[in-house]
């Protein structure tokens, strides 16, 4: 029987049927012509041209029907079958994104969809921005990212990070001049908001630009809730007007007013908490915004503050209910309270709030907590927010020589792989260091690359940032590049795994004496990099304690199909965040942040520690214990805790993993990540839609610090 020979090699029976609906269909086409009986005698032309022969290929029996088109007067349905071929053609070439993008659809691109844990990749406003997201990697790595960059990022020895938005002239994250745009008013979608004349009118403004902001970077955000106390002091002086107004006495009056702020108060922070929570950007996801409460004695609404502070922290131990009906753990907004001298101690001022903040913590995990002692001898006497989680602004003058943190961001990150390095020097690591030199130097090109892409963009790439107050006031088609130089804005080396890096190379954690001087080594060679580029580049580099939420994964995935199973290394299916300590090492809450302090003032441009404590709503002394500790030993740094929802039996303790690392309710055995409330601390945020393999291998593994 005769045999065709198809397009991968492989052979089937001939069939004319096959080419008579081929030919067909191209008759059919817009500009083919129908000429009856046609592809059936064409069909039969070829079944007798070949009848003699064991084989037929593909390729001869289109230049058969083609010709056969031609001959028979049709040369309409020729150049039809010819488009049709092409078509076809086309569809069979494989882009170097398409397994990629068809295993979001089917949902078998698990990498992809595990990499963020708050994204839900099954939504389909989040697909659409993950697809998009992987047909920009591609583009990135074939037409703008140099060959040598994108294997040193495929082989594991670099991450560029947020491929998905490099070619995108957008940034990182930034910390948002809000007050400016309040004061001075803003536009969104080209409306003019002029500024509130209420407390929440304000916080509604606020939320708005909050989303607009998310929608036009791709890191996060954070915002000093200072700039809403002139708001609620303008709503307390419009209630005691209007009370005033209604009552005779003054005491009733004020009473009155007090009332009406207080409700005002209360509105507006619910909105604040509820809109993050229910907003979806373009990226598919609630803005990553952190919120940075300060009891500063330099605030002239420093009251005002205090009552917004102690609000949105009530508010966040009751928490959000979820579709359920009951109250859980909102990821957003992170919260960050700054402890200072006016907070701190049982007599100060303000530690009723500094209380009610290990409350929440103890209820909700959040807020984190900032040493204004501690971060004031890092950065030249300043106190300021990180921008999203983690990654700090060097300090800089404007040109009044005053300090200036709020309207300024980061470029982007790209991540060392420090554990490859000590695989490939073998315990010598005099080669670590040669191999860690080089290397650094892709770093360096990195962010040159993302500075020379940023430097060609103008004020109409983001309305919101550059020209409407979030960074700058800049007129329509002006170049930002200025914001980019001079220390304004900053570009990120970031690091991973210097707790494995020190065990390759001296055989012990680096939380020994040996390996704490191999890695104090490894830290003061990336700040002499850091201030070599500056000065050289005119541009801000920043050391950076990589959060690495999918990217601990990763690095060992790759080094373990690369160089097998090493045992503590890449046998544990992670690599363990910057420097902190081995997740699994037996180490008290008090000695773990005495350890990391040293190394945070070596991670200017970003960092954060954190202690796995057990629940403790029930001793919050304990914990105000454990903050005061924070507050005179370590500059940032946060508590984890297990805060956890069975939807199927109603169980609120903790969600536990079993030997195959799945999830499930201890109460009912409940397995179905949809009905299962899981929030864990990842990255400095809280996730909660679950993690990537090695991800959750890490977190399994973690021991609790007290």
């Amino acid at each position: 029987m005769l045999q065709v020979v198809k397009r991968n090699g492989k052979k089937d029976d001939f069939k004319e049927e096959k080419i008579s609906d081929a030919i067909l269909k191209a008759m059919n086409s817009p500009s083919g012509v129908y000429i009856k009986n046609q592809p059936e005698e064409i069909a039969h032309i070829i079944k007798e041209k070949y009848k003699d022969k064991n084989e037929i290929s593909i390729y001869d029996i289109e230049e058969v029907v083609y010709y056969e088109l031609i001959k028979n007067n049709n040369p309409a349905t020729a150049r039809a079958y010819e488009s049709y071929k092409s078509i076809q053609a086309y569809k069979r070439e494989q882009n170097t994104s398409d397994n990629d993008i068809l295993g979001l659809l089917n949902q078998t691109n698990i990498d992809v969809m595990d990499e963020n844990s708050n994204k839900n990749p099954l939504i389909a406003s989040t697909q659409r921005d993950l697809i998009a997201g992987e047909v920009a990697k591609d583009i990135a790595k074939r037409k703008l990212i140099p060959a040598h960059l994108v294997e040193a990022h495929e082989s594991g020895a670099i991450h560029i990070h947020d491929l998905d938005y490099l070619i995108q002239p957008i940034f990182n994250c930034c910390l948002v001049d809000m007050k400016n745009m309040l004061d001075q008013g803003t536009v969104v979608n080209g409306k003019l908001i002029e500024s509130p004349k209420s407390f929440q009118v304000a916080c509604n403004v606020m939320t708005q630009i909050i989303a607009q902001i998310a929608s036009n970077q791709y890191g996060g955000q954070s915002i000093n809730i200072s700039c809403l106390s002139p708001y609620l002091k303008k709503s307390y002086d419009k209630n005691l007007r209007l009370a005033k107004e209604t009552l005779s006495s003054e005491d009733q009056a004020l009473a009155m007013a007090d009332a009406m702020t207080q409700k005002d108060l209360e509105s507006g922070i619910q909105t604040i908490q509820y809109q993050i929570n229910t907003l979806m950007t373009s990226n598919g996801q609630a803005p990553f915004v952190t919120l940075f409460m300060h009891t500063d004695e330099n605030d002239l609404y420093l009251d005002e503050t205090v009552k917004i502070i102690e609000e949105i922290l009530k508010q966040r131990i009751k928490g959000i209910k979820n579709e359920a009906g009951v109250y859980v753990t909102p990821a957003f907004p992170k919260l960050i309270y700054v402890l200072d001298e006016n907070n701190i101690k049982e007599n100060s001022k303000y530690y009723r709030i500094t209380r009610l903040a290990g409350e929440c913590t103890a209820k909700r995990m959040y807020p984190d907590y900032i040493s204004a002692k501690e971060m004031r001898k890092n950065y030249e006497g300043n106190v300021f927010s990180p921008m999203g989680c983690r990654a700090f602004l060097p300090p800089y003058k404007d040109e009044n020589g005053e300090y200036k943190f709020d309207g300024r961001f980061n470029m982007g990150v790209s991540t060392i792989n420090l554990p490859q390095i000590g695989i490939l020097a073998k315990n010598d690591e005099e080669r670590f260091f040669e191999i860690l030199e080089k290397r650094l130097e892709l770093v360096k090109e990195v962010g040159l690359l993302r500075y020379n892409h940023l430097s060609k963009v103008t004020s109409d790439s983001s309305p919101i940032h550059f020209q409407h107050g979030a960074i700058a006031r800049l007129p329509k088609h002006t170049p930002i590049k200025p914001l980019l130089e001079n220390g304004y804005a900053t570009v990120t080396i970031g690091y991973i795994g210097i707790y494995e890096a020190s065990k390759l190379v001296t055989g012990k954690s680096h939380t020994s004496d040996e390996g704490k001087k191999f890695a104090l080594k490894i830290m003061n060679l990336l700040n002499k990099k850091k201030e070599e580029w500056t000065k050289d580049y005119n541009i801000a580099f920043a050391v950076y304690g990589t959060p690495a939420e999918s990217l601990t994964h990763r690095f060992a995935s790759i080094d373990k199909e690369r160089f097998g199973e090493i045992e503590d290394i890449t046998d544990k299916g992670y690599y363990t965040n910057s420097f902190h300590v081995d997740v699994r090492e037996e180490i008290s809450i008090f000695e773990k942040f005495d350890f990391e302090a040293e190394f945070q003032s070596l991670s200017t441009g970003g960092c954060i520690s954190y202690a796995e404590i057990p629940n403790m709503t029930s001793n919050i002394d304990a914990i105000m214990t454990m903050i005061k500790y924070i507050y005179d030993h370590i500059q940032y740094a946060e508590f984890n805790t297990k805060l956890d929802y069975c939807n199927e039996c109603g169980f609120d303790g903790e969600i536990l993993l079993n030997d195959k690392n799945e999830w499930y309710c201890p109460n009912c055995g409940n397995k179905d990540k949809n009905t299962l409330t899981v929030v864990r601390r990842t990255c400095g945020y809280l996730g909660e839609n679950f993690w990537n393999e090695g991800r959750t291998k890490e977190i399994k593994a973690r021991v609790l610090h007290i």
